[in-house]
């Protein structure tokens, strides 16, 4: 079985997280953990995945203040899509884009 709710027969691997399982905040909260950009947007696809295909996705990284942030630029393939993530994750709209402000975890010493 494919998609993003692990089953049986396709179990997660050992510390992966489901993305479809929790709450919003709890949602976000994992996509801290990613360690670079290109985790980071894989993740945040994966996310989406619930809502509808993403056809766009740009991620600017700021660092300030020792505060790391990713601000993730998303278009999906609907309004209507695009309406029910951003009721669903309490996102914003930038424009015509769906914009989703990840706080990044400090990488450890």
């Amino acid at each position: 079985m494919g998609g993003m709710f692990a089953s049986e027969q396709n179990p997660p691997a050992p510390g992966r997280r489901i993305f479809g399982v929790g709450t919003c905040v709890e949602r976000l909260k994992s996509l801290a953990d990613c360690g670079d950009v290109a985790s980071l947007r894989s993740a945040l696809r994966e996310l989406c995945t619930e809502f509808g295909k993403v056809t766009r996705m740009d991620v600017l990284t700021l660092a300030e203040a020792e505060r790391r942030r990713a601000l993730c630029f998303l278009r999906l393939e609907s309004t209507a899509q695009e309406q029910q993530l951003m009721s669903t994750l309490r996102a914003s709209r930038f424009g015509d884009e769906v914009l989703i402000v990840v706080d990044l975890r400090q990488p450890a010493l």
